[in-house]
């Protein structure tokens, strides 16, 4: 028996990566540096995992920005508009990396970012692969070989982890009509032929292939392309073991193709789908010569393994193929866990009761390899205790009583109908608006945050270390709120936000002010690029006692006479973004969320806010990775969004806000939230994504975002009036708002300035326009 893992936190134990990227960007840092900074990462990576006693360690699986985005430069698949870049002998490899993840505007040279979305149903985004009729690959990069060098010289043997090119092609978009990207397969193929070659020539024993996408629904022409890939890999390399990682879900349908690969070993989620182990053992077509990787500890989530139960499912196995044939893994990467939980000495951050229940990255690594000696019967002295000690854990985090509210959970029992429904349709509701807020056409606003620059976390870092008083504290917030209620009213905008200063995280921050959630000081995840986030961990049942925005919402509304947006995250996207507790469904958390949420937006509305924003960029991300399974997921979840927004009148403006979503599938789902407005992310896609609200009449209103704010490049008038006009070839003006794509939080104020004021003046312009646009 032995132990892998299939990949490992890259930003670092305290965000070092993030830390050395924004330098590098920002000019205070050499290349030299960050890459310095990355290799010393990887080298803590590999020693830990070897030390921890992995027998079969991963490397490739460290990126400066994102793992598709570098095998998309290794494969040579960059988008035409970046020549001038590749043409240019004054920029690296490493600028037109950076430029396909952020953009560039520099030297004359203006070219917008890559597409980006959601990695499956996790919080990660990816950077999206971009294909053309005639697609070239060619090896361009070697990073996969290196790093495998890198980890030689350590004196580790590694396995490589690719994405597999099958699931690198379904990653991607066609950029133009008449193929079907899998078709690509072929020009694809020889490529990886020769990274594979390469690798054996350095005696590579293992490599990882990363095949997601067997665990969603496939077409018998994808399902036969990836026949045709590995049944390629075992006749040119007989000698190679491959492991094939599926995670996130069970291989479902695709099961007996599965079985039938002639692949060494199969990567299982067991902790997303328990059962399929039943279905995989009991199998007529299971191989014998298929190891079984079983992925018990969960990657995705925070709470200690259940030792007792993960050895019942190794015994299963191990009575049915071997123990020589069972390998103990992760459910999947352990990118989407924090990285060490012994880095959380604050009790006051995280208590003794609640973190005696969780494991992060390094001991997730720990548990895989005492789960193998407790099932091998090694070094019993030590394990049996550790044993003991995860059996008290458990049986204390059952009957704990800080996770249990009655009261909270009697009035999820007396919701009815009525509590998630609005008093009139929206076709009522848009007219009593139109007259209380009396906004231009095409009115313009943002989507909630704006800049949060280093003074301004200073004064939360030395508040919260108690070096200022609250009342100094909240005289900066004053302060900062106040010029930036200025600043919109100057550059025109017709809706404020009041900035969200006081906050750290959209989901961090409620949770601060809500039962049920706990709190980390390094539990940091990577979304994308340098951006990490600290997700809370909902451990009880969520109550709201006392409001939690309502104060800086009415001080700004307070500053203008123009319409002030209350700014709230909705009770999927804390469900999604944070740590939620395995003892309940998740629909119940939600539900109770929505409860505490409904509450605020009520206290909103008293304190005289007429718009208020509820968002939910994870509505989307949260689908289960198969349609079957979409419909109770969709049910409960969007119910909870109209819980949480159908306390208030029908003047009261209620918006919403989704970003990096494909909406073709769920368009009759966003439409049943009944948002009176959802802006979207929509100038990466060059508005492509509005033709589904279009084909579907969507009735309500929709403010597409115009400009993208992960790029640092600030867009032209022109480009953003263009983007316009598009959007009135899908859906009718009067429907229409101008606003960025998303949250300004991370943006410098120069170019956000520069940019609202582009903003304003294309929505003037539009105005001008719209005879010419109709």
């Amino acid at each position: 028996m032995k132990t892998t893992n299939l990949g490992y936190p890259r930003i670092g134990s305290k965000r070092d990566l993030k830390k050395s990227l924004e330098q590098y960007w920002s000019g205070k840092v050499s290349l030299e540096t960050l890459l310095e900074t990355a290799k010393n990462i990887r080298k803590e990576n590999w020693l830990l995992q070897k030390e921890q006693g992995i027998d079969i360690i991963p490397s490739n699986d460290f990126s400066l920005y994102d793992q598709v985005l570098d095998l998309t430069t290794t494969l040579g698949c960059v988008p035409s508009r970046y020549t001038a870049i590749i043409e240019n002998p004054a920029f690296t490899k490493h600028d037109l990396y950076f430029a396909m993840a952020r953009g560039i505007q520099k030297d004359g040279i203006d070219i917008t970012a890559s597409e980006m979305t959601k990695w499956f149903d996790t919080n990660y985004h990816y950077l999206v692969p971009e294909f053309t009729k005639n697609q070239n690959f060619s090896l361009s990069d070697s990073k996969i070989v290196e790093e495998y060098k890198e980890a030689l010289s350590l004196g580790i043997k590694t396995k490589p982890v690719i994405l597999s090119p099958v699931s690198f092609l379904l990653c991607g978009k066609e950029k133009e009509k008449g193929f079907e990207k899998i078709d690509l397969l072929k020009e694809l193929l020889p490529i990886y032929d020769i990274i594979i070659q390469e690798l054996i020539d350095l005696e590579v024993e293992y490599i990882q292939f990363d095949e997601p996408f067997l665990a969603t629904e496939l077409s018998q022409k994808e399902l036969l392309a990836i026949q045709i890939t590995y049944q390629r890999y075992a006749k040119k390399f007989p000698d190679l073991k491959i492991i094939l990682a599926n995670y996130f879900d069970c291989y479902g349908k695709n099961i007996d193709i599965a079985l039938s690969l002639p692949v060494h070993t199969l990567q299982l989620d067991l902790v997303r789908c328990k059962l399929q182990l039943d279905d995989i053992l009991s199998s007529k077509n299971l191989q014998a010569h298929t190891h079984l990787s079983l992925g018990i500890v969960d990657g995705r989530n925070i709470w200690k393994n259940n030792f007792e139960e993960s050895l019942k499912l190794i015994q299963k196995a191990v009575n049915v193929i071997g123990s020589e044939r069972v390998l103990i893994a992760p459910s999947c990467s352990l990118l989407h866990s924090p990285c060490d939980l012994d880095l959380e000495n604050n009790p006051n951050n995280l208590s003794a009761e609640i973190k005696q229940w969780l494991a992060f990255a390094k001991q997730k690594v720990e548990e895989v390899v005492t789960l193998k000696q407790l099932a091998n019967e090694e070094n019993l002295e030590i394990n049996l205790v550790k044993l003991q000690e995860n059996r008290k854990a458990h049986k204390n985090k059952k009957t704990a009583i800080s996770i249990h509210n009655p009261i909270v959970k009697e009035r999820v029992k007396a919701l009815t109908e009525k509590d998630s429904q609005r008093e009139n349709p929206f076709s009522v509701r848009q007219k009593l608006q139109k007259t209380a807020l009396n906004l231009p056409l095409f009115p313009t606003t943002t989507i909630g945050s704006f800049p949060q620059t280093e003074e301004v976390r200073s004064w939360r870092s030395n508040y919260k270390k108690s070096n200022i008083s609250l009342s100094e504290y909240e005289t900066l917030l004053e302060k900062e709120t106040k010029e930036t209620i200025q600043f919109q009213e100057e550059a025109g905008l017709d809706v404020l936000v009041h900035g969200e200063f006081e906050r750290n995280d959209m989901v961090e921050y409620f949770g601060e002010q809500l039962n049920g959630f706990a709190f980390t000081q390094f539990g940091w995840v990577q979304s994308y690029g340098s951006r990490c986030v600290k997700p809370p961990i909902i451990y009880g049942d969520v109550s709201r006692e006392n409001p939690m925005t309502v104060k800086w919402s009415s001080y700004a509304q307070s500053l203008t006479k123009k319409p002030v947006k209350g700014m709230l995250t909705g009770p999927v996207t804390i469900l999604q973004w944070s740590f939620v507790r395995n003892d309940q469904a998740r629909s119940k958390t939600a539900t109770q969320i929505a409860l505490a949420i409904r509450d605020e937006v009520v206290d909103l509305e008293k304190a005289g806010l007429q718009i208020i924003q509820i968002d939910e960029p994870a509505i989307r991300e949260g689908l289960p990775l198969r349609k079957e399974d979409w419909k109770t997921y969709l049910n409960w979840a969007i119910k909870a969004f109209r819980i949480s927004a159908s306390g208030v009148k029908d003047e009261t403006q209620i918006h919403t806000h989704m970003c990096y979503s494909e909406f073709n599938d769920i368009i009759t789902d966003i439409a049943d939230m009944d948002a009176d407005v959802i802006t979207i992310e929509c100038s990466r896609s060059q508005m492509e994504l509005l033709d589904v609200f279009a084909a579907f009449k969507y009735p309500n209103e929709i403010g597409p975002g115009v400009y993208d704010i992960h790029s640092p490049r600030v867009p032209e008038r022109e480009e953003m009036v263009s983007l316009m006009q598009k959007a009135t070839q899908y859906i009718p003006a009067e429907q229409l708002w101008i606003n960025p794509d998303c949250g300004l939080k991370t943006r410098h104020w120069e170019e956000t300035k520069k940019a609202l004021v582009e903003m304003v003046a294309t929505a003037k312009e539009c105005r001008k326009q719209l005879i010419t646009f109709a």
